[in-house]
């Protein structure tokens, strides 16, 4: 019966050789705690849909703000966590301050994440 299926093994280790591989490519601890921190960037609806839009086209922070009618305040907060963490690139063109999705790693990780949630 299913029911009486019980996950776990009887041995200790049943394949050592795949275990001692498997052991060599894992992930330091502060990789795994550096990928986890940067993945909880995209934990944010309102970060989510910033990405989306400076992905996008290149944006001023009052433009992003009026698009997701949102104060420019919460906006720049926002963006200021998405920059600290490498996601968004400022530009300065006067006294307006502009952004940009960091690089086609972070447009790629948005859209393969949108496109697996459409399937």
């Amino acid at each position: 019966m299913e029911d009486d299926f019980i996950d776990r093994c009887e041995e200790t280790v049943v394949h050592p050789d795949i275990v001692a591989e498997l052991k060599e490519k894992m992930l330091k601890e502060d990789e795994a705690y550096n990928l986890s921190e940067f993945f909880k960037i995209f934990g944010d609806n309102t970060r989510i849909r910033i990405i989306q839009l400076i992905a996008l086209r290149e944006l001023c922070v009052c433009d992003i703000a009026t698009i997701l009618g949102i104060t420019q305040s919460a906006t720049s907060h926002q963006l200021k966590i998405l920059r600290q963490f490498g996601v968004a690139k400022p530009r300065k063109e006067g006294k307006m301050m502009y952004y940009s999705i960091s690089d086609e790693h972070v447009h790629d990780i948005f859209f393969n994440g949108l496109s697996h949630i459409n399937e």
